[in-house]
C-alpha cells in the first residue's frame, strides 16, 4: 500500500492551491481562520464561486456535471481548501441529496433538481431528526399519507442545520407502518416554501441561530418528488449518511485548525508548558493517524480494492478529534475566550487585547458548538456498535 501522493497528484494539488488562492474572498478567508460567524451571503457566495467553474459537486461524476474526479483528487481539493480558508462546502444538496438523486432518481429528477445545486442557486436542508428520532432514526413518525397524485405531509423534524434558509428540504417519511420501522420509510423532497410548513428557531449558548425546528401541518407534496420507491427510503437514507460520516470526519479542517490551536498557545504564552505542548503533540498524532485512515480508505478505492467499511470509525475519531481542539483552544485563552458577544463581533470586535488574545471571542461559542459532534449523524455510541458489528465482526 503506497500513502504517497504521485507527481501528477502533486501537480494537481498545486493547480488547486492556485486556483483557491486567487479566487478565494479574502473577507471570507478571514472569517474562517479567525472562527468568526458566516453569514447566508458568505456561504453562498463560496458556493457559486465553485459551482461556476464546476467544482461545488467536485464528488460528482461527469455524466452529472462534475468534474469526473477520483477519491485521490477529491481529498486533495478538500485538503486545499480548508487550509485556504474556505468554507465547508453546505453538504446537504451536493454532498448529501445530490448522490441519492443521482442514484435512486429518475431523469426527471435528474434535470429538474441537479443544475440548481451544482450551480450553488438552490439552498437545500436535511429533514432526519426528529424529537423523538435522532440516532434511532427508524423511530421517526412524520407521516405522508398517499392521496391520488400527491402526499400530505404532518409532522415536525428537528435540529434542521441553517434550515431557515432553506429553499428546499429532503424528508424521510412514514409511508406505512407495516413490518419493521425501516420497511415503511419513503423519501421525499418538498419545497419549503409549500403552505403549512413552519420553521422556528432553536437558538444556542451564544445567540446563534444554526438550527430550527421544522412543522408540516398537511403539506402537500405532488407525488413526483418520491425518490425511488415508496417504502425504500431507508435503504437510501443509508446511501446519504455514508457521505455524511465521512464529511463529519473533515480531516482537512482538523489540520487547519490545529495550526490556529498552536498560533494562540504561542500567542497566550503556553507554548512554552511543557505539558501543554504534549497535549498538542497527542492531538496531532491523532490528526495524522486519521489522515492515514483516510488514505487509507483512498489507497485501496485507488487500486481498484474494496474500500474499508469504515464510515463510522472515520466520523468518531474526526468527531473526538473537533472537540479535543476546541478544548485545548480554550485552555489556551483561559479567561480571554470565554466573551462572546454577538453584536460587538459583527461589528468586528473579536477579542484583540494588546499583548496577546488574538481573535479569542469565538472560542466558547465554537466549544459548545462541537458538543454536538459525537451526537449528529448518528451518535458515537451507536458508531461503535456498528464498527463492532461490521469490521470487527
Amino acid at each position: 500500500m503506497d500513502l504517497a501522493f504521485t507527481p501528477e497528484e502533486q501537480k494537481f494539488r498545486e493547480d488547486i492551491r492556485a486556483w483557491v488562492r486567487e479566487n478565494l474572498p479574502k473577507d471570507i478567508a478571514h472569517k474562517v481562520h479567525n472562527s468568526l460567524h458566516l453569514t447566508r451571503d458568505d456561504m453562498q457566495r463560496w458556493a457559486k464561486i465553485l459551482g461556476k467553474k464546476g467544482w461545488l459537486g467536485y464528488g460528482w461524476p461527469k455524466q452529472f456535471g462534475g468534474p469526473g474526479w477520483n477519491a485521490v483528487q477529491k481529498h486533495l481539493f478538500e485538503e486545499e481548501t480548508a487550509l485556504a480558508g474556505a468554507p465547508r462546502i453546505v453538504p446537504f444538496g451536493p454532498v448529501m441529496v445530490a448522490p441519492v438523486i443521482m442514484a435512486f432518481g429518475n431523469a426527471e429528477q435528474h434535470k429538474r433538481f441537479l443544475p440548481g445545486i451544482a450551480s450553488g442557486e438552490v439552498w437545500w436542508s436535511q429533514g432526519y431528526s426528529e424529537p423523538g428520532a435522532g440516532s434511532d432514526l427508524a423511530s421517526l413518525k412524520t407521516r405522508a399519507e398517499r392521496r391520488g397524485d400527491k402526499y400530505i405531509v404532518n409532522g415536525q423534524k428537528t435540529w434542521t442545520t441553517l434550515g431557515q434558509y432553506g429553499e428546499w428540504i429532503f424528508c424521510l417519511v412514514r409511508t406505512s407502518t407495516e413490518g419493521k420501522p425501516q420497511t415503511g420509510i419513503s423519501f421525499l423532497l418538498i419545497d419549503m416554501k409549500s403552505p403549512g410548513i413552519q420553521v422556528r428557531p432553536i437558538v444556542m449558548l451564544d445567540g446563534g441561530h444554526e438550527v430550527n425546528e421544522v412543522f408540516f401541518d398537511n403539506v402537500e407534496v405532488p407525488a413526483e418528488n418520491l425518490v425511488g420507491e415508496e417504502n425504500k427510503g431507508w435503504t437510501y437514507a443509508k446511501h446519504l449518511l455514508s457521505h455524511e460520516r465521512t464529511n463529519i470526519a473533515d480531516v482537512n479542517r482538523a489540520k487547519r485548525e490545529l495550526e490556529r490551536l498552536k498560533r494562540i498557545a504561542k500567542a497566550e504564552g503556553v507554548w512554552e508548558d511543557i505539558r501543554f505542548r504534549d497535549e498538542i503533540a497527542k492531538l496531532e498524532v491523532n490528526v495524522v493517524a486519521l489522515e492515514m485512515l483516510v488514505l487509507r480508505v483512498l489507497s485501496a478505492e485507488k487500486s481498484g480494492k474494496n474500500s474499508l467499511d469504515i464510515a463510522g470509525l472515520l466520523k468518531i475519531r474526526g468527531s473526538e478529534i473537533q472537540q479535543r481542539y476546541s478544548e485545548l483552544m480554550m485552555l489556551a485563552g483561559g479567561a480571554f475566550s470565554v466573551p462572546f458577544i454577538l453584536e460587538a463581533m459583527e461589528a468586528g470586535w473579536q477579542g484583540d487585547f494588546p499583548g496577546g488574545a488574538v481573535g479569542l471571542a469565538p472560542l466558547a461559542a465554537t466549544y459548545f458548538n462541537l458538543r454536538k459532534t459525537t451526537i449528529y449523524g448518528g451518535s458515537n455510541e451507536v458508531q461503535r456498535n456498528i464498527v463492532a458489528q461490521t469490521v470487527l465482526g
